[in-house]
């Protein structure tokens, strides 16, 4: 079977998601972060606890590169690292309770702005692409 029709959909698909959460997080994301600051912090706030190499290999950043965001996030008591119970050398990286109020706010803003996007939209067609993204994060998403 030839995917490649459903591969440059996809690649395509990826690329707008990309623009549409540039779109929907422009000027509601802190302006004391940079823009790489903010999408560790995202990672964080969907993904917590997370570990310094599981944020590294989702930003494609090094190690060293990392851990220099992570102290700045740190300073500015953003970030709180956690020791692992069962394994006292693992630390888990989570949000300190500012840096969860900070993503709270970014993601009301977009979430105001998703609502606009669909506030047009049936019943019925918010529950399809629903079912679509549900689809999505099950088949092609999973992690």
């Amino acid at each position: 079977m030839d995917n490649h029709p459903l591969f440059k959909k996809f690649v395509a698909f990826t690329a707008a998601v990309h623009q549409i959460t540039n779109d929907i997080t422009k000027d509601v994301k802190p302006e004391t972060l940079t823009p790489v600051q903010y999408k560790i912090l995202e990672y964080i706030a969907v993904s917590q606890p997370v570990t310094l190499s599981e944020i590294s290999d989702c930003m494609h950043m090094s190690m060293p590169n990392t851990s220099r965001e992570l102290r700045k996030l740190t300073e500015k008591e953003l970030l709180v690292k956690v020791t692992d119970p069962a394994d006292r050398r693992k630390q888990g990286i989570t949000l300190s309770p500012e840096g969860q109020a900070m993503i709270d706010e970014v993601f009301r803003g977009a979430a105001q702005r998703v609502g606009e996007r669909i506030e047009h939209l049936t019943a019925e067609q918010q529950q399809e692409i629903e079912r679509a993204l549900d689809l999505l994060q099950e088949k092609i998403f999973y992690v």
